[in-house]
């Protein structure tokens, strides 16, 4: 099975993605980021998360770290969301200070918070993917060998 069609559990998606899990937990109760394979029904349930979501886990954790504010990283999801649907892959945030934009490929540059001047840095969604393909990884080695020594 690949990791696009696997789903991940909460813990798997914090090591995965180097967020807590009282982060993700907000994030999901808030419906910032909600699991796209099974969300939580009730007490107990747990919740199921897929590649996507991690790859949208990883990117608010890249906003929040560049010192963007929880609501304008709210905000910078939700358009990104608008703008190109699921395929993050496809875009480059560049960030200005705390003030993030859309940058397609194309060179076509879309503003997500309507201002900012500054110096730019840039997070590309490929290194972004990069990172959870090799944390996946990790994380697939880890769940193998904990299997093997139990048995």
């Amino acid at each position: 099975m690949n990791a696009i069609s696997m789903g991940f559990s909460g813990p798997s998606v914090c090591r995965i993605a180097g967020v807590t899990y009282r982060q993700l937990d907000y994030w999901a109760r808030t419906n910032l980021v909600t699991p796209s394979v099974t969300a939580a029904q009730g007490s107990g349930s747990k919740r199921v998360y897929s590649y996507a979501d991690l790859i949208e886990v990883r990117v608010i954790k890249s906003l929040l770290d560049a010192g963007v504010a929880l609501p304008r990283a709210r905000q910078a999801v939700n358009c990104l969301r608008d703008q190109v649907g699921g395929d993050l892959k496809s875009v480059s945030l560049v960030l200005s200070g705390s003030n993030s934009v859309l940058a397609y490929t194309d060179g076509e540059i879309i503003d997500l918070l309507k201002g900012g001047h500054g110096v730019f840095n840039v997070i590309s969604m490929d290194s972004v993917t990069a990172d959870i393909d090799t944390s996946l990884a990790q994380e697939v080695e880890t769940t193998e060998n904990r299997r093997l020594a139990m048995a």
